[in-house]
């Protein structure tokens, strides 16, 4: 009956994996699209045969419409300047009028249709706030498309704001499609994001065409981690991508294989240069890495990696105890590592003290692609001191002539001690005692496995 049962388990386990992996499979990258649309007072101003604000409309619903049919797609509109007329000037005026939501087209339709330019340009509070306007999403593109015909008209600055919003990692780099601008205001727009000047009407249908086109096109990137034969075969390690101009965080995540034992595929926005840092032990570094849109990037990195697990002889006495791990020959501390918990390290030469009593060195150890390293630490004694009030002193190990420190006694009257085999002495002095000749000494040797007391009394 145990065996069927355990039949059963295991049946429903590779079902239930099975069907991971298909979910796996059929879950795809979300785009969502911010439209950041401009209502301000200067739109109703004439461009070529129309109002500005009516060709961007038309061509805007136009867009919208087209977007409908394509799936995992989903809009959002934000305006400003929709809301106050000026004077007076209101820098607030901006709000998120159609949240992002499945089938929306319409509302986006109709809030276009029913709004009338009226106020002033507050394009950096628009973008600062359009940060909210992306709900939390594991699996999603977030894309910002500004169009405006006119630079920041308050006391904001959009550049510091689209930079810091990259910094924390909270949007793209947005679009911005800009209206009839003057050239000299070029700049004012590239340091926000990839900006696109339609000088005519034409100019902006083809524009808008070609940033839509960018948004929903899949880029895509794979991140090869290398072992030493050069196969993207290392996985399982954290990876954080930064924007290399700011230092911003963009994506932290942990490499995987997919569903047929290759990395995963990611989504990567391509609207600047990356730095990847992957957390191996010790950390590799990528710099300038550039994303070529609308095609799948391969990123990779030499990490190859071994093993390396410190333990002891027989029995836990040492369970838990520390070591610090050092590239070899140098005294930057890379790792500090639990006995009996492997740990993966970059293959080449290491050194490692173990933090018994005394300390336990191992040096120029070789980690070598997939093998695991097995240091053996001696089973330490057990040592109990006893003294007959508070007492300064301390244990010291005896090699080789030598007399070393191993740990002081201070102000106490029992100590237990794991002790690494070997010959020691112990010295003990009353804490009250005003004489040198109060001192004792109390030589003893440890052996693996064994207890003794050491008394003073």
């Amino acid at each position: 009956m145990k065996f069927f049962k355990r039949i059963i388990l295991i049946f429903l386990i590779l079902i239930s994996v099975n069907q991971l992996i298909e979910a796996q499979k059929r879950v795809p990258v979300k785009t969502r699209i911010l439209f950041i649309f401009d209502e301000s007072n200067s739109m109703l101003g004439y461009w070529q045969s129309e109002k500005k604000i009516d060709v961007a409309k038309l061509l805007l619903i136009q867009m919208v419409d087209s977007l409908r049919k394509i799936e995992n797609v989903e809009l959002a509109l934000r305006m400003y300047g929709h809301q106050s007329p000026v004077p007076p000037q209101d820098c607030s005026d901006t709000r998120l009028e159609v949240p992002f939501a499945v089938n929306n087209a319409e509302q986006i339709k109709q809030k276009l249709r029913m709004t009338q330019p009226k106020g002033t340009t507050p394009i950096a509070r628009s973008l600062e706030e359009c940060a909210e306007d992306f709900p939390p999403c594991t699996n999603c593109r977030n894309v910002v498309i500004l169009i405006t015909d006119g630079i920041e008209a308050c006391d904001g600055d959009p550049c510091k704001i689209a930079l810091g919003l990259q910094s924390k990692g909270i949007i793209l780099k947005p679009f911005v499609i800009g209206i009839g601008l003057e050239v000299e205001f070029k700049s004012a727009f590239e340091c926000i994001g990839d900006f696109y000047n339609a000088e005519t009407e034409q100019d902006f249908k083809n524009i808008l065409t070609q940033v839509i086109k960018k948004a929903v096109t899949s880029t895509t990137a794979q991140i090869n981690l290398l072992n030493s034969d050069g196969k993207p075969l290392e996985t399982n390690v954290a990876i954080t991508l930064q924007n290399q101009a700011t230092g911003g965080v963009a994506q932290n995540f942990i490499h995987t294989m997919n569903y047929k034992g290759v990395p995963d595929t990611i989504a990567l926005p391509s609207h600047f240069t990356y730095a990847m840092t992957v957390h191996t032990i010790p950390p590799v570094y990528v710099k300038d890495i550039k994303i070529i849109e609308g095609k799948h990037n391969i990123i990779t990195a030499k990490t190859p990696q071994g093993s390396l697990n410190i333990i002891q002889n027989s029995g836990l006495e040492l369970d838990g105890t520390p070591s610090i791990v050092r590239l070899s020959g140098t005294m930057q501390t890379l790792n500090v590592q639990d006995m009996f918990q492997p740990e993966n390290y970059i293959t080449g030469k290491y050194d490692i003290e173990v933090l018994t009593y005394p300390r336990t060195y191992f040096t120029g150890i070789q980690i070598s692609q997939s093998n695991m390293n097995t240091l053996r630490v001696a089973q330490p004694g057990i040592i109990n001191f006893q003294f007959p009030t508070e007492g300064i002193g301390g244990v010291y190990l005896i090699k080789d002539q030598k007399v070393t420190l191993v740990k002081h006694f201070t102000e106490i009257k029992a100590e237990n001690i794991k002790l690494q085999p070997g010959d020691y002495v112990a010295v003990y002095r009353p804490k009250i005692a005003t004489q040198t000749s109060m001192s004792r000494e109390e030589r003893f040797t440890v052996q693996s496995g064994r207890s003794l007391i050491i008394s003073f009394k």
